[in-house]
C-alpha cells in the first residue's frame, strides 16, 4: 500500500465494520496513517499497547528474542513460561498458570476449568454462572457466556450450563443458584468492558467470594481487558481485596504481541492434567519474552501509578466538560478504563473523532470507551478532552435520529 493508497480489502472477509483509516507507524501515545496524518490513540489497540507503540525497551528486546527463537511447541519446557508464570503468581497471589494467545482462548480454558471441577466432584451438568452485558469472547462457549443477543445471533444452538444474573445484585445471585446442585462457577468482569464499561461494587465481590467459598464454587475472574494495570492496580479485584480462583488474562500482557494467560489458585491450579487443554501457539518464548518485558517495564516506570493518577485526572476533567450537557447520562469506570455514555447511539462520535485525530470506540451502542496506553501523560490526557468535548457536545446538540 502506498503512502496515499486509499485503504481497502478486496480478499479480507468482510468481519469489521473498519474506518477508512490503515495505521503504519506509532510512538508512544500516538500512530501515523498512510497519508501521514497523525491521531492520539485513546484505544491503545483497544486495551492491548500497555506501553504504547515502539517503546524504547521493549522493542529492542523483542528483537533479540527474534534472533533467538521465536516458536519451539509445548513439547518442551519453554524457561520464559516460568518466569512469567512465577511473576503472575506473585502479584496475583494464586499459584500456577497456563498461557494461550488470546482472551478468548483464556475464557474457553477457564470454562473447561470449571466443568471438569465439576466432573471431578461427580456433577454431570455442571453450571456456571455469568451476568447480563458480559463478554468472554466470540467462541461458541465464550459467545454463550456473553450476554449479548445481538452478537449470538445467527451462531445457534448456543452452549448449554450457564445461568445469567444482573450485575451488582446478591440476592439475585443467590435466588438463581438456591438449591441446584450443578453450579460450580461464578464467571465474569470486574469492569464490563464491551458491556458498557459497568463496574462491579467492591462489596458486591466480597459477597460473591464469600458465596463462592461458601458452596465450594469456583470464583472466576475475566481481568483481560481490565488486568495489568488498567484500574491501577495489577487486577481490577485487588481493590476489593480479595483472591479468585481462577483468573483469565490477555490484551495489556505483551503489549501487542498475542499472550494470553489463565492463572489459578490452589482449588484449581491442578485441575488440568497431560491430555486436559493445549495450544500450539500458547507460551511460546517471544509471547513470554513480550510478557515478561511488559511487567518488568511497568513495574520500573511506576505504570500502575500513572493509570491511577492519570485515569482520575481525566476522568474528573471528562466530568467537568460534560456537566450539565444534556444527552450524557454518565461519565464512569477507573484508571484507564473510562466510558461516557450517552442518551442515544454514538457511532458518529467515533467517526468524528478519528477525523479529529483522535482514536477511541464505542461499546454497548451509546458508550464512548476510552483505554488508552498506561504510558498516557496528563498532558495527553487534556489534549483528549480538549478533542472530544466539543464533538460531544456538537453531536448531542443535533436533532436526535
Amino acid at each position: 500500500m502506498s503512502a496515499t493508497a486509499a485503504p481497502t480489502s478486496p480478499h479480507v472477509m468482510n468481519t469489521y465494520g473498519r474506518l477508512p483509516i490503515a495505521l503504519v507507524r506509532g510512538q508512544g501515545c500516538r500512530v501515523w496513517d498512510v497519508n501521514g496524518k497523525a491521531y492520539l490513540d485513546g484505544l491503545g489497540g483497544i486495551a492491548v499497547n500497555t506501553l504504547g507503540h515502539n517503546h524504547p525497551e521493549l522493542v529492542p528486546a523483542l528483537q533479540e528474542q527474534l534472533t533467538q527463537l521465536i516458536h519451539t511447541s509445548n513439547y518442551y519446557y519453554v524457561p520464559g513460561q516460568e518466569v512469567l508464570a512465577e511473576r503472575l503468581t506473585a502479584l496475583s497471589g494464586m499459584t500456577n498458570a497456563f498461557f494461550c494467545c488470546t482472551g478468548l482462548e483464556a475464557n474457553e480454558a477457564a470454562i473447561k476449568l470449571a466443568r471438569k471441577f465439576g466432573h471431578d466432584k461427580g456433577i454431570e451438568r455442571p453450571e456456571i454462572v455469568v451476568y447480563e452485558h458480559a463478554f468472554h469472547g466470540r467462541s461458541l462457549a465464550t459467545l454463550s457466556a456473553t450476554g449479548n443477543p445481538k452478537i449470538q445471533k445467527g451462531f445457534g444452538p448456543l452452549v448449554e450450563g450457564f445461568i445469567r444474573v444482573p450485575l451488582n445484585d446478591i440476592e439475585a445471585l443467590k435466588k438463581a443458584t438456591e438449591g441446584n446442585p450443578n453450579v460450580v462457577a461464578v464467571m465474569f468482569e470486574t469492569i464490563q468492558g464491551e458491556g458498557g464499561i459497568h463496574p462491579m461494587r467492591w462489596d458486591y465481590l466480597q459477597q460473591v467470594r464469600a458465596l463462592c467459598d461458601t458452596n465450594d464454587w469456583l470464583m472466576m475472574i475475566d481481568e483481560i481487558q481490565t488486568g495489568i494495570g488498567r484500574t491501577g492496580k495489577w487486577f481490577a479485584h485487588q481493590w476489593a481485596g480479595i483472591v479468585p480462583d481462577v483468573m483469565s488474562l490477555a490484551k495489556g500482557l505483551g503489549s501487542g504481541v498475542p499472550v494470553g494467560a489463565v492463572v489459578a489458585g490452589p482449588k484449581a491450579a491442578n485441575i488440568f492434567q497431560p491430555g486436559n487443554h493445549g495450544t500450539t501457539f500458547g507460551g511460546n518464548p517471544l509471547a513470554m519474552r513480550a510478557g515478561i518485558e511488559t511487567l518488568r517495564i511497568m513495574e520500573k516506570d511506576g505504570l500502575l501509578q500513572n493509570a491511577a493518577d492519570v485515569g482520575a485526572h481525566l476522568k474528573a476533567a471528562l466530568q467537568a466538560a460534560f456537566e450539565g450537557v444534556a444527552g450524557v447520562k454518565e461519565v464512569r469506570g477507573q484508571g484507564l478504563m473510562l466510558g461516557i455514555e450517552l442518551d442515544r447511539p454514538a457511532g458518529a462520535v467515533l467517526t468524528r473523532a478519528c477525523d479529529a485525530g483522535l482514536l477511541l470506540s464505542v461499546t454497548a451502542d451509546s458508550v464512548i470507551r476510552l483505554v488508552p496506553p498506561l504510558v498516557l501523560t496528563v498532558a495527553e490526557a487534556d489534549e483528549i478532552v480538549a478533542l472530544l468535548a466539543p464533538i460531544v457536545k456538537a453531536f448531542l446538540a443535533e436533532p436526535a435520529q
